[in-house]
């Protein structure tokens, strides 16, 4: 969660800095919630699986710009990372659900914990929605 809101502060800090005034291709950076996820129910040593993420875009305006990617022993954070047109009319309308994936490699036995990034509560606190899969034989 620190390395989360770590990289949302820099990406911030990173933003305000352009070298042309023209207000062209200006953007900032913000981090989305994951409205759901398609995991396995187990995974096995040495596979690899793909890990399927829809999220929401807040305006026209947010586009994909990665996906937030944090381990932690066997802990991964996963959020959705956009970058925001500024200085555009965006439409606020909510667009269609977007898609996004990566693909996960297998390399230890246990269990692994995923957490996915849901949004902020009433009082700004990160909400993350955690599951367990264990690897199997």
């Amino acid at each position: 969660m620190k390395k989360l809101a770590l990289l949302f502060l820099l990406i911030t800090a990173l933003s305000g800095c352009s070298i042309d005034d023209n207000n062209q291709n200006n953007y900032t950076y913000e981090v989305l919630a994951i409205d759901s996820y398609t995991v396995p129910a187990n995974f096995k040593l040495g596979n690899t699986y793909e890990i399927k993420l829809k999220y929401q875009r807040p305006t026209s305006c947010h586009l994909y710009h990665g996906i937030y990617y944090s381990k932690d022993l066997n802990v991964r954070t996963i959020a959705i990372q956009s970058a925001v047109q500024t200085g555009q009319i965006c439409e606020q309308s909510l667009p269609p659900l977007s898609d996004a994936s990566f693909n996960f490699y297998v390399t230890s036995t246990g269990s692994y914990i995923f957490k996915f990034y849901k949004g902020k509560d009433t009082a700004g606190k990160d909400i993350f929605e955690e599951v367990e899969i264990p690897v199997v034989d």
